[in-house]
């Protein structure tokens, strides 16, 4: 149940990020200088963010829903969810970060 907390928190960021075009949101971004930023096509970023970020949420509530029905076994949902969550976070960033993927069509 205490899943539901970071997920509530990770949909409202997404939603931000994807549909408001936040991007101070973004790490790395928010701190890029202007000539920097200008490579990068917002749309893409923050829709493929938003997105990333969604992921994540729907991680957190597999995990609550899980623990709810499974409850004896609270701690090996902890350990398979957040494992989970590694690897999705590793594979997202390394996603993002390949093959120009957010930056601006030449």
């Amino acid at each position: 149940m205490i899943y539901l907390i970071p997920a509530a928190l990770l949909f409202i960021i997404g939603w931000f990020v994807k549909y408001k075009k936040t991007t101070w949101l973004i790490s790395g971004y928010n701190t890029a200088n202007k000539e920097k930023k200008e490579t990068y096509d917002i749309d893409k970023l923050t829709r493929l963010v938003g997105n990333f970020i969604f992921v994540l949420a729907v991680i957190f509530v597999i995990m609550a829903v899980t623990t709810i029905i499974i409850g004896g076994y609270k701690d090996i949902v902890t350990y398979i969810g957040f494992g989970v969550l590694a690897v999705t976070i590793v594979i997202g960033i390394i996603f993002l970060n390949t093959k120009g993927r957010v930056k601006k069509d030449k």
